[in-house]
């Protein structure tokens, strides 16, 4: 952490101050970020970490929460959920940032690894007399206290899919623990498509899969410190990310709000005992990941809140082209909204029919939460398809900002863009932009590439979803009511 960070932090002032100063080994484009925070690229989604805060503060009954462990009132994404009202309160919340960022606001794979964490330590211990869930509670008390930000680091890059972590060429392919010694251990190997990394203060590892015998080294989770010595980042482009690096605001479409993904990558990287959470108890890895799966795929609700966004500037461009009240465009109007509301529903469903843990920490309905993500691989993608259809051709054609404001051709835009006499040519820029931003952009990198694979690809949700429906109960009820004896 920063040496000047001032705990806990309040505001969002607070947060992006807290950044500053830990030398972290970032690259981006090929060369090494001195300081993260005041890169153009990477700024935007440290603003969107920083409306979390915001949120919290203005509205605290919406983004704040009582702590069971110390009554005292916290950051809902820190927040151990102990009912369903509580996991419903974080889907609330969830929406409300989208609407606010219009992005990825990265902080959602940290509270569902939680809470997700604090059930299957409590279940560790009963099984092996071990003192996870001890250890988890005092961290989780820590970065109440200070307000911090989680990252939760689960998918290995996985090198050749049909082998086992143990049976890799390469074993660094698979997070593992290569060293042990009286202070703790020593991991190494790497983390994919990390949202938020570089802009959190803890990363918690976690295993990617159901692991065998074999396999006891990859079973590990740890808290560490996102400064910790041996950890470099290497930050994932997105599409039309230099945008960001231009003069003008014009052409990034969300000037202030973006997500982030980056590779993280451990090189004998220690992590106190005290911070360790699991260590090769390989029979519960897949209890962690179908409940911090379950958790997960019910969080995203939060691209509903984007999704609003996206509903209203095809909206407004409708508006602006001068077409707002032809039926046609309400329709789609509507079937955006339809879409949108099918893929909440399912998720808060999946909230508000949450039953408690061994642990007292509730969790959500595994049916819905899948059917909800399952939803959220291919709903957004239509939704993104409505809006450039109700946008028009130029949302892929429009020229550069640095056009329009140039001497010699500057003129000619403005009269030939030109749509409803009280429309300013700009005001439609913009909101062009913003759509090209969330359905082509920096953004439909959070909207619709990581709606597809964040929280596993569509054919995981399908093996829960057959996992859970009950074909036996099914077909016994169609044969009651159509008279059907049982041999």
């Amino acid at each position: 952490m920063s040496t000047h960070t001032s705990w806990p932090l309040r505001s969002g002032a607070d947060y992006i101050a807290s950044l500053r100063g830990r030398d972290l080994d970032v690259y981006l484009l090929g060369e090494r970020v001195d300081e993260p925070v005041d890169h153009p690229i990477i700024r935007p989604s440290i603003n969107a970490v920083a409306e979390t805060y915001d949120l919290a503060a203005r509205e605290p009954e919406l983004a704040t929460a009582i702590s069971s462990l110390t009554g005292e009132r916290v950051n809902r994404f820190l927040h151990i959920a102990h009912s369903a009202q509580d996991l419903v309160e974080q889907n609330h919340m969830q929406r409300k940032l989208g609407q606010l960022t219009g992005t990825c606001f990265q902080r959602c794979v940290g509270m569902d690894a939680l809470n997700a964490l604090y059930s299957v330590t409590y279940e560790i211990d009963q099984a092996h007399a071990t003192p996870y869930h001890a250890r988890l509670r005092e961290f989780i008390a820590l970065v109440q206290s200070r307000n911090c930000v989680i990252g939760g680091a689960m998918t290995d890059p996985k090198g050749d899919r049909s082998k086992a972590p143990h049976q890799q060429t390469d074993p660094d392919l698979f997070l593992r623990v290569v060293a042990r010694t009286d202070e703790g251990v020593v991991i190494r190997g790497a983390k994919a498509h990390q949202t938020g990394c570089i802009n959190s203060h803890y990363l918690i590892v976690m295993p990617t899969m159901r692991l065998g015998p074999e396999d006891r080294d990859y079973a590990i989770i740890g808290a560490l410190p996102v400064e910790a010595p041996g950890i470099t980042y290497i930050y994932g482009r997105q599409s039309c990310d230099t945008r960001s690096l231009e003069p003008s605001a014009l052409d990034r479409g969300n000037p202030q709000y973006a997500g982030q993904e980056a590779l993280v990558i451990f090189d004998d990287v220690f992590i106190p005992w005290e911070r360790v959470f699991m260590h090769g108890e390989v029979e519960f890895a897949s209890m962690l990941v179908e409940r911090f799966t379950c958790y997960h795929r019910r969080s995203y609700v939060c691209k509903t809140g984007v999704g609003d966004v996206l509903i209203g500037a095809a909206a407004t461009v409708a508006e602006y082209n001068g077409v707002a009240k032809a039926s046609h465009i309400r329709d789609k109007l509507v079937e955006m909204t339809h879409l949108n509301e099918t893929i909440y529903g399912t998720g808060i469903a999946s909230s508000h029919q949450a039953k408690p843990t061994l642990s007292g920490a509730y969790l959500n309905d595994d049916m819905l939460a899948n059917v909800c993500k399952h939803h959220v691989t291919k709903l957004p993608y239509e939704l993104g398809r409505l809006a450039q259809d109700l946008a028009g051709g130029l949302v892929a054609t429009l020229p550069s900002a640095a056009d329009l404001e140039s001497d010699a051709v500057g003129a000619l835009l403005e009269k030939f863009l030109k749509t409803r006499d009280d429309v300013d040519v700009r005001d439609r820029w913009k909101i062009l932009r913003l759509i090209e931003n969330m359905t082509l952009g920096r953004n439909a990198v959070g909207y619709l590439t990581e709606s597809m694979h964040g929280a596993g690809s569509p054919q995981a949700q399908r093996i829960q979803i057959a996992r859970g429906m009950q074909l036996e109960l099914k077909q016994q009820l169609a044969k009651r009511l159509a008279q059907i004896e049982e041999p």
